[in-house]
C-alpha cells in the first residue's frame, strides 16, 4: 500500500516516484515467488502419502524480511511449503528452496556489483552503509561485516580464477595490456597486466589478470608461463603495445605466436613526436595504412608516409618502419577480424570505465583486495562483451587456413568444404 504524499510530493519514506518503484517492484517478486511456488506444488500433486494426502502443501508464509534490490529496499513474504517426502538416499525431509529468493539472499547481484566500485573509490567497509542509504531507502543487508565477507569471497574467486585450467579452452587470439589505474596498490608503478583471448568460438574472454610491477619481462613472463603451466596453448596472434617486456616474455614463453603490435598505442606514440600543427594530417596518413584495402596497399601507404614525414621527422618514420613486419600483421586474417585484432581495444574499452571509477587513495586496502574488485567489475563487464565479427572463422584460423586480402583462399586438408 503507497503511503499518503505530503503536500510537498514526498512520502514518510522518500520520493513519491521512488516508492512507486518499490511497490512495483515488491509486487513483481511477490507474483514470481507464488507462481514459482505453486508450480512446484503443481508438479508434484501426484505424490501422497498411504492415507492418499498430498504430500507437497502449502504453509503459510515466512516471516518478512527486507532484501536490497536496485529498486531500493523491498519487504518480502516469501510463501512456505510443507514438503513431507524423505530423500531415501540421506533419509531427510526434502525441502523446497526458491531459486528466485533463496534463504540466504538478502541483495540482488546487481547491488553485489556496486560494491566494488565503493571499494575502489576508497569508501572503507564503514562507509557503505550511509553511502548506499540514500540511495537505496534502507541499507539492510550491507552491514560493514556483510562487506568484509564479500571481499574476502571476491578474493577467494579471484583466486580460484588465476589457477582454473586452461587445458580446456583454446585462444586463438590474445590481447595484453598493462593497465595502471592508480587504485590502493602499493607500489605507485604497479601495473595490472591483462590477457584477454578469443576462443574458437569467437567468443571474448579474460584470460589473466595480476599485478606487475613497471610491466617487466619478469613480470609478464610469470603470467605467461603460468597459463602454459595450466594448460593454455599458444595464441596464433598476439596484440599489444610497444612494451618490449611482454613481447620479450611472449617470444619466450610461446615463440610460435606472431605479434601485432597496437595501431592505437603505435599512432599516439608518433604524434607525441611531432609538433601540434603537424599532428592532424600525420594522423590521418597514420590511419591510411591500417585502413588499407590490403597489405599491398598498407605497404604503399608506409612509402608515402615516409616520404611525406622522412625529411623533417626521421625518428616518427622510423617508429612505424622498425616495425614494418608486426604493424601489418593483422592483413594476413579475416578481413571481418582485423577491426578486433590492429589494436587493443578490447581491453582499453573494458578498463576505461574501470579507470573512470577509481582514484588515488591515502591509506588503504590491500593489494589483494583492489585486485579483487577490478577483477568483480570485469568478471560482471565479460557478460556483456560481444564476440568477434564472423566467429565462425576463428576455428579456420587455429586450423591453419590462409587468407589473402581478407579472404579464405586455402582450406586446411580435411576440414569440410
Amino acid at each position: 500500500m503507497l503511503s499518503v504524499v505530503n503536500a510537498d510530493g514526498s512520502t514518510p519514506n522518500g520520493s513519491l516516484i521512488d516508492e512507486i518503484v518499490r511497490e512495483g517492484a515488491r509486487r513483481m517478486l511477490a507474483a514470481a515467488l507464488e507462481a514459482e511456488v505453486n508450480s512446484y506444488i503443481a508438479e508434484l500433486a501426484d505424490e501422497r502419502d498411504e492415507a492418499g494426502r498430498r504430500m507437497v502443501v502449502r504453509n503459510g508464509f515466512h516471516q518478512p524480511r527486507k532484501v536490497t534490490t536496485a529498486a531500493g529496499s523491498v519487504e518480502v513474504k516469501a510463501p512456505r511449503v510443507n514438503d513431507k517426502r524423505v530423500d531415501e538416499g540421506t533419509g531427510e525431509r526434502r525441502r523446497f528452496s526458491s531459486a528466485i529468493l533463496p534463504p540466504w539472499c538478502r541483495k540482488s547481484p546487481k547491488i553485489a556489483e556496486v560494491l566494488p566500485l565503493l571499494y575502489l573509490h576508497g569508501l572503507s567497509s564503514g562507509d557503505f552503509v550511509p553511502a548506499l542509504e540514500q540511495f537505496l531507502g534502507s541499507a539492510a543487508g550491507l552491514s560493514p561485516a556483510t562487506v568484509t565477507r564479500l571481499t574476502a569471497q571476491w578474493q577467494a574467486d579471484h583466486t580460484a580464477f588465476q589457477d582454473r585450467d586452461l587445458s580446456s579452452t583454446d585462444y586463438v587470439y590474445v590481447w595484453a595490456d598493462g593497465v595502471h589505474l592508480r587504485i590502493r596498490l602499493e607500489e605507485a608503478k604497479a601495473a595490472v597486466l591483462v590477457l584477454m583471448g578469443v576462443r574458437a568460438d569467437g567468443t571474448k574472454e579474460l584470460i589473466a589478470m595480476i599485478d606487475g610491477y613497471r610491466e617487466s619481462s619478469e613480470a609478464w613472463a610469470g603470467l605467461l608461463r603460468d597459463c602454459a603451466r595450466r594448460g593454455m596453448r599458444a595464441p596464433v596472434l598476439a596484440v599489444g603495445d610497444g612494451a618490449l617486456g611482454f613481447w620479450n616474455a611472449l617470444s619466450e614463453v610461446f615463440p610460435t605466436a606472431r605479434h601485432q603490435r597496437c595501431w592505437v598505442h603505435k599512432t599516439a606514440n608518433c604524434l607525441d613526436a611531432l609538433p601540434k600543427s603537424a599532428q592532424p594530417a600525420a594522423k590521418r596518413a597514420i590511419q591510411d595504412i591500417y585502413n588499407a584495402e590490403d597489405k599491398e596497399h598498407a605497404v604503399k601507404a608506409v612509402i608515402a608516409f615516409a616520404k611525406q614525414y622522412g625529411a623533417k621527422y626521421p625518428k616518427v618514420v622510423k617508429r612505424i618502419t622498425d616495425d614494418e613486419d608486426e604493424l601489418p600483421a593483422f592483413f594476413d586474417y579475416p578481413a571481418e577480424h582485423w577491426i578486433h585484432l590492429r589494436t587493443t581495444n578490447p581491453i582499453e574499452s573494458t578498463f576505461a570505465t574501470v579507470r573512470l571509477r577509481t582514484k588515488v587513495t591515502k591509506g588503504a586496502g590491500s593489494r589483494a583486495a583492489a585486485l579483487a574488485m577490478v577483477f568483480k567489475l570485469i568478471e560482471s563487464a565479460q557478460a556483456r562483451w560481444r564476440a568477434v565479427n564472423a566467429p565462425h572463422l576463428v576455428a579456420l584460423v587455429r586450423a591453419g587456413a590462409r587468407f589473402e586480402r581478407g579472404h579464405l583462399v586455402e582450406r586446411p586438408e580435411g576440414m569440410a568444404a
